[in-house]
């Protein structure tokens, strides 16, 4: 597949009014709205264009495997920090399209952080270059970072520039046997001292805590901290990041982004907490939580539901007046026709 194979296909969607359903290797098609549109299949779109290490970047196409990129990183000892759950197959296309982070979010940032550049293909077919390849060549708009969550709603991502880091010199995961409350107040309380933090998790009476970087620090910050050392860590953190712990079962689950400090929702169901206290998982349905959510000034997604659900009920949390208008406006620049992934974000678009 090249280039102008997906540009050819975009023009010809845009002169026939129609909709197309932008899949990598669909290992998201969970994630959002219903499904609709004709599969344009860019998962032939692949390969590695440019690595620089000591430039910290690399781009790739849309649809290279997760797993190729950073297996290329792991070589020069680096890594994606952000750390993307690669769901069997996923692609650099799609993880930026969801901008799905995984457990180091608390300490290294979210997908968007880490997008330096993309080359998308707009809903007309034409060819834009937004970004660069340092953080530094970002004047004006930062579309790219625009780019991160839109689920394909405004462009094609046919190349996509992340930055990349090193990967910690020593890390080490303790364990605490803490109730969800005690484990949010510990864990406010470690985020204001300088402790080499880059994980936590917590579900069913156990809060996990992982330790990364300087070898120094991770012995000092442990035994500061107590606990007990987990020995299968590497095993734990790759079922939270890839959503194959437990605490992650069910059809349906509730995705809560909150501040840090913010106390019980008052809901039932809760599975795990991660990100230092910001986000909570929730399972079944769960009538209220929308406006649970917004009371302690935070916002709450319908993560996965069977499809009867997520007919019924919006993926995402409802937009204010404001930044629905300005999300028309996006929509109606980059897809003047809005033949892409429609209603994958919200029902109009």
């Amino acid at each position: 597949m090249t280039l102008d194979d997906i540009v050819q296909a975009v023009r010809a969607a845009h002169d026939s009014h129609t909709p197309l359903r932008i899949r990598g290797a669909g290992s998201k098609d969970f994630y959002g709205g219903v499904l609709s549109g004709e599969v344009l299949d860019v998962a032939g779109y692949r390969g590695i264009v440019a690595y620089e290490p000591t430039e910290l970047y690399i781009t790739a196409r849309c649809g290279t495997p997760l797993a190729d990129v950073e297996a290329a990183l792991a070589e020069k000892g680096q890594m994606l920090a952000c750390e993307p759950p690669r769901f069997s197959g996923a692609t650099v296309g799609g993880c930026v399209a969801a901008g799905l982070s995984g457990p180091r979010r608390q300490q290294a940032g979210a997908v968007r952080d880490f997008v330096l550049g993309v080359k998308l293909v707009d809903g007309s077919g034409q060819v834009l270059n937004f970004g660069g390849q340092v953080m530094k060549n970002v004047a004006g708009y930062d579309v790219s970072r625009l780019m991160a969550g839109s689920l394909g709603t405004l462009g094609v991502l046919a190349e996509v520039t992340l930055k990349v880091l090193p990967r910690p010199v020593a890390e080490r995961t303790l364990v605490f046997a803490l109730d969800a409350g005690e484990s949010i107040a510990r864990l406010n309380q470690w985020g204001g001292q300088p402790l080499p933090v880059s994980a936590s998790f917590w579900h069913d009476g156990k809060l996990c805590l992982r330790l990364s970087g300087a070898r120094a620090a991770v012995e000092a910050a442990s035994g500061k901290l107590g606990g007990s050392v987990v020995t299968d860590a590497d095993s734990l953190w790759q079922s939270v990041r890839e959503q194959t712990h437990p605490a992650f079962a069910g059809s349906i689950l509730w995705r809560l982004a909150l501040p840090s400090t913010a106390g019980d929702p008052g809901l039932d169901g809760l599975r795990a907490i991660e990100w230092g206290g910001a986000l909570r998982w929730y399972a079944g349905e769960q009538e209220a939580v929308r406006g649970a959510a917004a009371r302690l000034g935070g916002h709450a997604v319908l993560y996965r539901a069977p499809e009867s659900l997520r007919c019924r009920e919006d993926a995402f949390a409802p937009l204010s007046p404001a930044l629905l208008a300005l999300h028309r406006r996006l929509k109606k620049a980059f897809d003047p026709r809005g033949i892409l992934n429609p209603g994958r974000l919200y029902a109009e678009f």
